[in-house]
C-alpha cells in the first residue's frame, strides 16, 4: 500500500484552527490553539493557557535517582537545548574507557562539531545566544530575562539586522531591550562597559580592529578605528594596513589624513557566496520574483520610480512613508544581491560545461 494511502490527512497536536466547539465566548469568532494559550484572532481574547505542560514528569530530590526526561526547551540556545555533547575520558558509569575508545570518540566528536551548523546564520545565531547568556549571567539578570533578550535576538535575525552590525553589539541591544521591557534599571552604559570589557578579555588587538574595519561603510581614520577597537592609534594603523595589503579594506585620502574602510567588491562577494550556500536556484528565482513584485508595490503606491524620489516628497512626519522608503532600499539592495549570485551560478555553470 502506498504511503500516500495511509497518510491521508495529518494534523499539528500543537496547532488547532478548526473545530465546532472552538468558537470565542465574547464574539463567536475564530479560535486558535498553540502549545501556549488558545485565542480569538478576532478580539483578541485569552481563552485558556499554558495547555501543555513541556517540564518533566516528576522531580528528583535525590541526586542519585535517574530521570527519563531531560532539561526542557530553551530558547537560549540556537537548537533549543536539543544537541547532543559527546563525553570526554569516561563512560555513563564514571569508568576510564580504552585508548581506542576515547580515539574514536574524539573523531566523533570533530565530526559532530563539523556538522553541527546546518548554515551561517544558523553559526551566528549560537554566537549570539552565548553572548546574551554571558552578558545577562555578568549583570545578574534572571532567566526568563535572559530568555526574553535571546528572543529579541533571534527576532532580528530573522528581520535581517544582523547585516552590516556587529552579533555582539546587536546582543547587547537585546539585553538592554528585555531589562526595559521588565523594568530592570540598567543603563546602556552597563551594558556597554560590560560588552567592551569582554571583548577586550576575549579579543586581540588585531581581531577588534579587523570587526570594527568589517563593519566600515565609510571610511575611518586610524585614530577613529583605535578609539571603536580600544587600541593605541599606532596599532590600529599597522593592523589597518595589513587588512589593506591583504585586500580585505582600502583606503581613501580626505587630505593629509588616509581613511580605511571595508572592501566593497570583497563584502559583495561574500554575501553572494553566502547566498549560493543557502537557497538552491528555484528558491533564488522565486525570491527575485518576490522582491520585483514588492517594488513594483512601492512604485504604485507613491507614483515614484525610486526611493530616493520619494524622499523628496516626503514630509518629516510621514513615518510609515520614512519606513516605506528604508525597506525599500533594503529590498532594492537584496535583490541586487540575488540578481548577482543568479548571475554567478549561471556563469559558473557555463565554465563547467
Amino acid at each position: 500500500m502506498a504511503t500516500s494511502e495511509i497518510y491521508e490527512t495529518t494534523f499539528d497536536e500543537d496547532v488547532q484552527t478548526e473545530s465546532s466547539a472552538n468558537q470565542c465566548p465574547e464574539c463567536d469568532g475564530r479560535v486558535t490553539t498553540n502549545a501556549v494559550e488558545t485565542v480569538c484572532e478576532d478580539c483578541g481574547l485569552v481563552i485558556d493557557e499554558q495547555r501543555i505542560d513541556h517540564g518533566p514528569e516528576w522531580r528528583a530530590y535525590d541526586d542519585e535517582e535517574r530521570e527519563r526526561t531531560g532539561a526542557p526547551l530553551t530558547a537560549a540556545r540556537h537548537d533549543r537545548g536539543l544537541s547532543t555533547e559527546i563525553g570526554r575520558g569516561t563512560d555513563a558509569n564514571g569508568n576510564e574507557i580504552s585508548g581506542q575508545k576515547r580515539r574514536r570518540l574524539a573523531r566523533m566528536r570533530r565530526e559532530q562539531t563539523r556538522g553541527r551548523w546546518r548554515s551561517k546564520a544558523e553559526r551566528n545565531l549560537a554566537h549570539g545566544l552565548g553572548e546574551v547568556r554571558r552578558l545577562a549571567s555578568a549583570l545578574e539578570l534572571s532567566d526568563s530575562v535572559r530568555d526574553q533578550a535571546c528572543q529579541l535576538f533571534r527576532s532580528a535575525q530573522n528581520e535581517d539586522l544582523l547585516r552590516g552590525r556587529s552579533i555582539e553589539a546587536i546582543a547587547a541591544a537585546s539585553v538592554y531591550g528585555a531589562c526595559r521591557c521588565n523594568g530592570l534599571s540598567r543603563l546602556v552604559d552597563d551594558v556597554n562597559e560590560q560588552v567592551k570589557a569582554d571583548w577586550k578579555d576575549d579579543a586581540t588587538p588585531f581581531e577588534r580592529v579587523y570587526e570594527i574595519v568589517e563593519q566600515t561603510h565609510d571610511g575611518q581614520s586610524a585614530a577613529e578605528i583605535a578609539d571603536r577597537a580600544l587600541v593605541s592609534e599606532p596599532t590600529a594603523r599597522r593592523h589597518s594596513k595589513t587588512l589593506v595589503n591583504s585586500g580585505f579594506a582600502e583606503t581613501e585620502q580626505d587630505g593629509q589624513t588616509t581613511l580605511y574602510k571595508r572592501n566593497s567588491d570583497r563584502v559583495l562577494m561574500s554575501r553572494i557566496r553566502e547566498l549560493r550556500e543557502e537557497v538552491d536556484r528555484p528558491e533564488l528565482l522565486d525570491s527575485i520574483k518576490e522582491m520585483k513584485t514588492e517594488i513594483r508595490r512601492y512604485e504604485d503606491r507613491y507614483d515614484v520610480v525610486s526611493p530616493e524620489e520619494l524622499a523628496q516628497q516626503l514630509d518629516a512626519d510621514e513615518t510609515e512613508g520614512w519606513d516605506d522608503l528604508t525597506a525599500w532600499r533594503t529590498t532594492r539592495q537584496n535583490l541586487a544581491v540575488a540578481q548577482a549570485a543568479l548571475a554567478y551560478d549561471e556563469a559558473s555553470h557555463q565554465l563547467v560545461v
